[in-house]
């Protein structure tokens, strides 16, 4: 295994969003540049996991490490989500954190129950921010594209496509109909929150064989991440200072969600002893590495900018 393998190593938001004066740019000079790793979500796990790759079948992973039930079926991603209208489309701006409550859930997903159960598919509500379509065994599925491939973009270009496609298209249209019209959007609105006028159908597929990782541990809020550690026999915990503190070799920390800023805010005095008495592997979103060692403290001479 290599030393980078059994560093901590921590999982990072895009290096372009850490500004100048973060603190983390004040380590990158003296550390050891590293080829580039994974870019993006799903390329920043299949650094850690087997098999993950855009075709991962999410839905069916995510719905046995909550409910355990996943079994041989067809499972399909069905996250609530947020978009809207603009000058060049429909863009897909939230998905699969919306902040509801199960209430809400419910309430937001029991006028599309009957168009799914007239289509032969069963609705999970895994948790409030996380549902699934559990569906007949001979579905043909096209190809359906990961949240972070569509955020920000024109949905168009990110729909299935193709007379395969079509049905899909359809059932999403009736969807954003129903959820538009739907009075809880109008309370979330007035309270400064988005609106739920979406889902977002992606991750389909039968459950697969658990992957293999080399990691010890896993220290993440991501629910496909977490899953996946669980399914390889990984230990692996929800985010918290104490969690964060107690990172050792072989750990993968999972930050790459957070705005850099709340990182240098809210994380950085639990994440400054790691950078300080360990090997840390520094894996940014955007595939830049970075491998700092305590010893590496003394390279005094290194510019900063690099």
């Amino acid at each position: 295994m290599s030393n980078s393998e059994r560093s901590l190593q921590l999982w990072l938001p895009s290096l372009a969003h850490v500004e100048p004066t973060h603190p983390l740019r004040a380590w990158l000079p003296r550390a050891d540049r590293l080829p580039d790793g994974g870019v993006g979500y799903l390329g920043g796990l299949g650094e850690h996991f087997s098999g993950v790759d855009v075709g991962v079948p999410a839905a069916a992973i995510t719905r046995q490490f909550i409910a355990g039930d996943a079994g041989g079926e067809v499972w399909l991603g069905a996250d609530p989500a947020w978009v809207q209208p603009d000058m060049n489309g429909v863009r897909l701006l939230a998905c699969g954190r919306m902040g509801l409550d199960m209430d809400e859930a419910r309430a937001l997903a029991e006028p599309l129950r009957p168009g799914f159960d007239e289509a032969g598919m069963q609705l999970e509500l895994s948790t409030p921010d996380h549902w699934h379509l559990r569906l007949p065994a001979d579905t043909p599925l096209p190809g359906f594209a990961a949240p972070e491939q569509a955020l920000g973009e024109d949905l168009a270009q990110h729909l299935p496509q193709g007379p395969e496609g079509r049905r899909w298209r359809v059932l999403l249209n009736d969807v954003q109909v129903l959820l538009h019209q739907h009075p809880l959007n109008a309370g979330r609105q007035a309270r400064g929150q988005s609106p739920v006028n979406s889902l977002w159908l992606w991750g389909g597929g039968r459950l697969p064989p658990p992957s293999t990782s080399e990691l010890a541990r896993v220290v993440s809020d991501d629910l496909l991440l977490r899953a996946l550690a669980a399914r390889a026999g990984i230990a692996q915990q929800s985010r918290a200072n104490e969690a964060i503190a107690g990172g050792g070799a072989g750990w993968l920390i999972d930050l790459q969600d957070l705005p850099a800023r709340e990182i240098a805010t809210r994380w950085w005095p639990a994440l400054l002893p790691l950078l300080e008495r360990q090997s840390v592997l520094l894996h940014f979103a955007s595939g830049e590495r970075w491998l700092h060692k305590p010893r590496h403290r003394w390279r005094l001479w290194r510019g900063a900018g690099r």
